[in-house]
């Protein structure tokens, strides 16, 4: 399959609606996979999304034009599934499981369309948020940070012309084909792209995703973007988010229903989805407290995804609490996710091979980075850290600890209440970069 000539589709799109976000289908399988259980179990609470930009430095209401951001928003609100993605998705084997959506919901499906949105600029920052039904909300997420992202890294190459574009990106497929060499090393390594929400662009994300497919053969196990999973013959892949017992905890009404929430959310999962999926993220409010009171049920799971803490520090403290409770690490899983680049995979990979089974998430570092490919300083093309989290639900405040204080994300006086009742312990800040 012929690539695409991304410099000349950059020069020639650049300073006009290029659609960035073509298809419903462009975002993540887990919001897929939530959304059918939001649906089913929660469809009249309401949550609102919001915008948060952790890199306060970058001031992104002054690099991206509103206007340009709005028609892009615009844009993806008059988008459908079509109806060969709606026979894809029926007739697909997920998981080895060709039953994984409902008939009731994929009829649904058929007509959803991302809700309204506000928008404003304050201090040189977008205000950005999505209220509304939560089985409605939950979709913008993905596109929402696509979209920013994307218009970033087309403001900073406006000034480029054609040939600077093209030396531009020989430079990041070097570089990127120079991970893909070092990971040709490691023998048993199972990776897929979660790179979908801080991309430098889509067409970039497809380029990243073809590379490693043909570069690491079956070590690529996958993408969870549904649009490309589709288009290149991968597997969709994915579990579950924050913004589940994020918005669970919002609505408990006691401190008792609210330390029970991560466990809550386990039960309603495992009612719609097992096997492979039983995948647990246990940091929303601190890995340390999830383990403490977990039920033991917990320890029967798949496997975890430690995702806020240091890739060998968390994984360490998942296995010795399989082993407090008799599990065989060697049975279980850890996905690691959190700002992988090479060096961290290698690390990890050399660090647990043999003892857990394991597979790599890998994100920012493999569809954003152009670090040292310009011709010219341009802090534009880094990436930055944008997440779009829950900010209420039901009109209370949704709350998000982590494993680094970092991450935090809700009003301050409810994230002391949830520190109360969670804990400190294990919580280490350290520097986030994507």
């Amino acid at each position: 399959m012929p690539t695409t000539d991304i410099a000349r589709r950059v020069y020639d799109h650049t300073w006009k609606l290029d659609p960035i976000i073509r298809s419903l289908l462009d975002t993540d399988f887990y919001k897929l996979l939530m959304l059918q259980m939001i649906w089913g179990l929660y469809p009249k609470v309401e949550a609102t999304f919001s915008l948060i930009n952790r890199t306060r430095s970058v001031r992104l209401a002054q690099e991206i034009d509103v206007n340009e951001l709005r028609a892009q928003l615009d844009h993806a609100r008059t988008l459908r599934f079509s109806k060969k993605e709606m026979i894809w998705l029926a007739g697909n084997s997920f998981y080895g499981s060709r039953q994984i959506f409902e008939p009731a919901f994929l009829k649904w499906l058929e007509d959803f369309s991302l809700p309204p949105y506000h928008l404003e600029q304050r201090d040189g920052q977008f205000v950005l948020e999505f209220p509304g039904k939560w089985l409605d909300t939950s979709m913008w997420e993905i596109p929402a940070l696509s979209i920013i992202n994307e218009l970033r890294s087309r403001a900073a190459m406006k000034r480029y012309g054609p040939f600077t574009l093209d030396v531009l990106y020989a430079r990041a497929k070097a570089k990127m084909w120079e991970k893909v060499e070092r990971l040709q090393k490691l023998p048993e390594l199972r990776i897929s792209d979660f790179g979908t929400r801080r991309r430098h662009s889509f067409l970039w994300q497809r380029w990243c995703v073809e590379a490693l497919k043909e570069g690491i053969g079956e070590a690529f196990t996958g993408t969870s973007n549904v649009m490309l999973a589709m288009d290149t013959d991968l597997e969709a892949l994915g579990t579950n988010a924050h913004e589940l017992p994020m918005v669970l905890a919002a609505l408990a009404q006691t401190d008792e229903a609210l330390r029970a929430a991560p466990y809550r959310v386990l039960q309603d999962w495992e009612s719609y989805y097992g096997g492979n999926l039983k995948i647990v993220l246990p940091d929303a409010f601190g890995t340390d407290s999830f383990l403490k009171h977990a039920p033991d049920w917990v320890a029967d799971w798949t496997g975890f995804r430690p995702d806020s803490a240091p890739a060998i520090a968390g994984g360490e403290r998942i296995i010795r609490w399989w082993q407090e409770r008799g599990r065989d690490p060697r049975d279980k899983m850890l996905i690691f996710s959190d700002g992988l680049d090479v060096d961290m995979i290698e690390e990890a990979y050399l660090h647990f091979e043999g003892r857990v089974r394991m597979a790599f998430g890998w994100g920012t570092n493999l569809t954003n980075d152009f670090e040292g490919c310009a011709p010219d300083p341009n802090p534009g093309l880094d990436p930055i850290s944008i997440v779009i989290k829950v900010s209420d639900a039901n009109g209370r405040p949704a709350v998000k600890l982590s494993d680094n204080p970092a991450k935090a994300t809700g009003d301050k006086r409810e994230i002391e209440r949830y520190l109360r009742v969670f804990g400190d312990v294990g919580r280490v800040e350290h520097a986030v970069r994507v």
